[in-house]
């Protein structure tokens, strides 16, 4: 790495360190705002002035930093030619936007908010251009679709703003998203994602078979950007933007993205039939249409516009032609154009500002009031046109120049041609601008008297149009640059050539001549051409678009409401069969592995415990509309696979299995209390046996590929031994269920417990919810004399035992808490436990005599376990260790033996507490509703109906 490569990442990082601070220099005033605002653009552009010696010389300025190297995603950057052209007009000119739009905006603007968009905007463009690797080019690209939307769409009240911000999104969207597919197949082609490596492999890309698919999706994403037929509608409907937005979007970035990509690409990509028909095809009509169109608009910023799209059309016509000459010419006028339109929008938006006014049609006569705003806009307008000697003939005669060379199709007069009938639709267009806006007589009924406005706003078009000027009469000033730059978009030597204005009597001289003179006689013929026009029936690209944006909207709200139509049956259908579908095609579409080993022989206890596991699960489904009695199959179902567990030799899941099901039946059972007795049926017997064909054929299939897997050796190795091998010695426990759940995989378990938390939150919050509402007072009329009771809800018997049970029951939770790291147990199963013995006291004594004893807040008990757990994670780091990795040792405390011990302990007590907490607050969220119906609901109803409840039976303990 170069040393000043490494100031690459500093600079394309100011502008979104610099986003952060306009939104607070606000309040110290709109000056001070612009100051900070234009601190790091000013620094940004004087690191890349510190590096352009270098490049200047030819040297690449490389930074790399690997990120994630194994899917290729590396912080790569590369200043060459091509990216300090790029980078210095994006930071240059976006300087000039910054201090234009200090004068332009008003005080009810929200100015913070617009410099911030502005510069997370150049951030995003200048990642692009200083890129090295494709995927964080490509991050950068959706970053300036994102950022456009923001600033296009900044005057929120403007419907037209906000239609025009939709329309770019989607369409500089769209193209992304095939731009992304095609990077991708590039990268894999050349076998890097890096572009320093993609631009050597040029023979390999253009042999592949795959060449073809990459261009097209590459060149959608261009083509989209840089508003290329038939995408260029959406960049005249972004005018809806201020007008510094405007003039930054069209000279120096988001439609120059897709033009500095295919630049970037040339490389590897030209020199084929496929990119010249594609590429100049493309360019070529675009710049005719956008040309002609640009000639019949009659709003100024929607006029440069189109004139945008039609020399966007041109450099990327210049750019498909695939000579270096050509590139020399499309790398000129980048700098040409980028001078003279950024001017142009920023006089627009001075008359616009002034007179307050757009509309051509209402102007007129400005020569005599804004002098010196009719002077720049003037100068830009005929560069635009390209008049002698400014800097816009001199990049013009050389595409004609190009184009008078260029064959298409056989035909060799089809393209110059068409370039001259663009060039001339370009002077008509750029005369107009001229005289139908500050020439003729000053008139009388403008919506507001026009002036020059102050210094602040045209000094930034006045010094752009010096540039102008001055490229125009010295072009050997820019040649070093365009030299440079081209050097870096072809790859290679260059032809031998000097800017300069006279190339003698040229065919593009004869060419350039003509389109100057027709331009001119369109403009005289400009009032009955415009009544043609309107009379003429044309196109709308708007109408076509919301035709097609409402047609999808439609086709995909029709297909939502059909598979998402709220049936959780319909939903798990589709996604099973999609499943065993792609589960046929996989095991049919290969060859099994034959047997090799025989299946154990089945014992009478484990048949005997599989058969009443299926008859639970039969029952389950047969009975399942009646609630309570599928509750208590449920339970016979739990206690069956824990059985299982045990069987297999697996403790900790039959503990956990155990605990778990006591919690979920008793919490389920007061959530009973509020249910109708029965589901109500609402399949019909047809969906019913589809529903039951698609489980039956999914249960036969994962048995069979149960079995299949089971009488079957694999080649790959278990990581079961791994964990074996490590669980003490890496852990500290002979328990490696729980180091597994506390260090191999602490943070599976760490998220667990973080949505267990949530879980428990969530009923709170719903349950709160449904009791201030029609919830509530539906609770609070509830019948209660309809439906008998359970007897009595607090047997004495129960009650006393329970009460007895209480500190065994917590020492039982203590003890397995603490043998956890080398036994049976753990923070998860002690956390039930215990949790099951706060639950035997609600059932027991009731709820408010619980709640009444009740000495922590649950919800703060969540918070302390997660935020335990998380503190033990972060710990590991300062041993400069993996998030949540244990360690232990050893202490002695005479005369008690040396015990172990280890920090999983600390995250296991996280563990604990949250698990307690969560049950406990969800119990608490049910007893909520129980008490606000003004009764004590039975935990072990009758039915599942609600008990009568009456005075008489009402203990001390129910109250």
């Amino acid at each position: 790495m170069d040393t000043a490569g490494g100031f690459l990442p500093i600079i394309a990082a100011l502008p979104f360190l610099g986003a952060l601070l306009p939104g607070l220099m606000i309040q110290a005033g709109r000056n001070t705002c612009t100051a900070f605002t234009a601190a790091p653009t000013i620094l940004a552009l004087v690191l890349l002035m510190i590096c352009a010696p270098a490049v200047m010389r030819g040297e690449v300025l490389l930074f790399r930093l690997d990120w994630l190297p194994g899917l290729g995603l590396n912080v790569n950057f590369m200043l060459d030619g091509l990216g300090l052209l790029f980078a210095g007009l994006i930071l240059g000119i976006g300087l000039l936007i910054i201090l234009y739009a200090r004068f332009y905006l008003s005080r009810e603007d929200p100015m913070g908010q617009f410099y911030a968009y502005l510069l997370l905007f150049q951030g995003a463009m200048v990642g692009i251009v200083l890129s090295d690797n494709i995927l964080l080019l490509l991050i950068f690209w959706e970053l300036t679709s994102l950022s456009s939307f923001l600033l296009i769409g900044y005057w929120k009240h403007l419907p037209e703003g906000r239609q025009g911000a939709r329309m770019a999104l989607t369409v500089t969207g769209m193209g992304g998203l095939a731009m992304i597919a095609g990077m991708l197949i590039l990268g894999q082609i050349a076998g890097s994602y890096d572009l320093n490596v993609i631009l050597t492999q040029k023979d390999a890309i253009q042999a592949s078979p795959m060449y073809l698919p990459a261009l097209l999706l590459i060149l959608a994403g261009c083509f989209t950007k840089s508003a290329q037929f038939p995408f260029h509608f959406w960049l005249p409907h972004a005018m809806a933007a201020p007008t510094p937005v405007s003039a930054y979007l069209h000279s120096a970035t988001m439609v120059k993205a897709g033009l500095f990509l295919m630049a970037r690409m040339w490389p590897v990509l030209s020199g084929t039939p496929e990119w010249f028909y594609i590429v100049a095809t493309t360019g070529l009509i675009t710049m005719v249409i956008g040309a002609k169109i640009a000639l019949f608009k009659d709003d100024l910023k929607a006029l440069l516009a189109f004139s945008t799209v039609s020399h966007l059309g041109l450099i990327t016509m210049l750019l498909g032609f695939g000579t270096k000459m050509a590139a020399v010419a499309a790398v000129f006028h980048i700098i040409n154009h980028a001078t003279f339109k950024a001017a142009l929008f920023m006089t627009a938006g001075i008359v616009d500002h002034e007179a307050h006014s757009r509309d051509i049609k209402r102007l007129g006569g400005l020569r005599r009031l804004m002098p010196v705003t009719f002077g720049i806009a003037t100068i830009a307008a005929l560069s635009m046109a390209g008049v002698i000697p400014l800097n816009g003939f001199l990049s013009k005669e050389m595409m004609l120049e190009e184009a008078s060379h260029t064959v298409w199709w056989g035909n060799p007069w089809l393209v110059p041609a068409l370039a001259a009938l663009g060039a001339l639709f370009s002077v008509a267009y750029s005369l107009r601008y001229i005289v139908h806006v500050f020439l003729g007589p000053v008139r009388d009924d403008y919506p507001a008297h026009p002036h020059d406005p102050g210094f602040g706003m045209w000094a930034a078009p006045a010094f752009l149009v010096v540039l102008v000027v001055v490229i125009g009469i010295a072009p050997f000033l820019a040649e070093p640059l365009v030299k440079v730059t081209a050097g870096a978009v072809t790859g290679g030597r260059l032809p031998d050539f000097h800017l300069k204005i006279w190339h003698g009597l040229t065919p593009a001289l004869y060419m350039s001549g003509a389109a100057l003179l027709g331009g001119a006689i369109l403009l005289a013929l400009h009032a009955p051409l415009m009544r043609f026009w309107l009379a003429t029936p044309r196109p709308e690209a708007k109408v076509m678009f919301d035709a097609v944006a409402d047609a999808a909207t439609r086709a995909s709200a029709a297909l939502t409401d059909g598979v998402h139509n709220g049936a959780l049956t319909r939903n798990a259908a589709v996604l099973s069969v999609f499943v065993l579908v792609a589960g046929w095609l996989a095991w049919s579409g290969g060859s099994a592995l034959p047997p090799t080993r025989e299946a154990l022989p089945v014992t009478a206890l484990p048949a005997i415990g599989w058969l009443l596991l299926v008859l639970a699960t039969i029952s389950l489904v047969a009975f399942h509309r009646n609630r309570f009695l599928a509750l208590v199959l449920m339970g016979i179902v739990g206690l069956m696979v824990s059985l299982g567990f045990v069987y297999f030799s697996a403790p900790d899941l039959a503990l956990t299995q155990i605990s778990v099901e006591v919690v979920t039946i008793i919490l389920l059972l007061l959530a009973l209390n509020f249910l109708p007795r029965t589901t109500p049926a609402e399949s019909s017997p047809a969906r019913r046996m589809r529903d039951a064909v698609i489980a039956v054929t999914g249960g036969v299939a994962v048995t069979g590929l149960t079995y299949a897997i089971l009488i079957r050796d694999f080649t790959f190795e278990s990581i079961s031994a791994y964990h074996l091998a490590n669980s003490y010695k890496g852990g500290g426990g002979t328990n490696v269920v729980n180091v597994i759940l506390v260090d191999f995989r602490g943070f599976d378990t760490y998220g667990e417990i973080i949505v267990l938390g949530i879980a428990a939150l969530v009923i709170y919050a719903l349950t709160e919810t449904v009791l201030k509402g029609s919830g509530g007072r539906w609770l609070a009329n509830w019948d209660r004399n309809a439906r008998p009771e359970a007897g009595d809800r607090h047997p004495l018997m129960m009650v006393v035992a329970t009460r007895m049970m209480m500190p065994i029951a917590l020492m039982v939770g203590a003890y397995i808490f603490l043998r956890g790291h080398n036994e049976p147990g753990g923070g998860f199963i002690a956390g039930l436990i215990v949790a099951i013995a706060f639950l035997m006291q609600y059932m027991a004594s009731g709820f408010a005599w619980a709640e009444a004893r009740q000495r922590v807040t649950y919800h703060a008990t969540i918070g302390v376990g997660v935020l335990v757990a998380s503190v033990t994670g972060i710990g590991a780091w300062l041993a400069d260790r993996p998030f949540l990795t244990s360690d232990y040792g050893y202490l002695h405390f005479p005369p008690i033996e040396e015990f172990e011990w280890a920090t999983a302990i600390a995250f296991d007590i996280g563990v604990f507490l949250t698990v307690v907490g969560a049950v406990m607050l969800a119990l608490n969220s049910l007893s909520n509703m129980a008490r606000r119906t003004g009764e004590t609901v039975n935990v072990f109803p009758m039915d599942i109906n609600p008990a009568r409840v009456t005075a008489e039976n009402q203990d001390e303990g129910g109250k």
